[in-house]
């Protein structure tokens, strides 16, 4: 839909089914069935909100069997809690997160909610693959400290992201 150059606002383009938002005759982002597209940044100026997902968006799950075993949890962010069979000092594991929301582009990242050696004890992203990503959790106790044997949460959110 054509634009004057004074053009500022929202406009319905009944052509391609979308609301357009306009700048002095440019088309700067839309909002369709898909949802919000930006051609400029998006930040928040709130000290309490920010930008999330918002309730509903998230989901659960619960690590069975031992460190290793992987879990299945469809949703773009969420909450795993492992199993609490004991991780020895110095030693880590890897586990597969299948999660169809997960595109091979995206960044993951993850935060240790608990964990029964927290200080010691972490976790990170080592692989991303279009449906699932990969999460090592790593017990940096020396060679004679504890073991790491509680339950850990971690949390963790995709950013949608892109190559080209």
């Amino acid at each position: 839909m054509a634009a004057s150059s004074l053009t500022t606002g929202w406009m319905r383009d009944h052509v391609n089914n979308r609301l357009d938002f306009y700048f002095l005759g440019t088309r700067i982002g839309h909002i369709n069935a898909s949802g919000l597209t930006s051609a400029l940044g998006l930040t928040s100026s709130s000290a309490t909100s920010g930008i999330g997902y918002a309730t509903g968006a998230g989901s659960t799950v619960t690590q069975a069997s031992n460190r290793a075993t992987g879990v299945t949890i469809n949703a773009i962010t969420g909450a795993i809690t492992t199993v609490t069979t004991s991780l020895a000092a110095e030693a880590s594991a890897v586990f597969v997160v299948t999660n169809s929301a997960v595109a091979i582009g995206d960044v993951v990242i993850l935060s240790m909610r608990s964990g029964s050696v927290a200080l010691n004890t972490q976790v990170e992203v080592t692989a991303v693959a279009a449906g699932s990503f990969s999460i090592s959790v790593i017990n940096n106790n020396v060679a004679s400290g504890t073991a790491e044997t509680g339950a850990i949460i971690i949390n963790f959110a995709v950013i949608k992201a892109v190559s080209a």
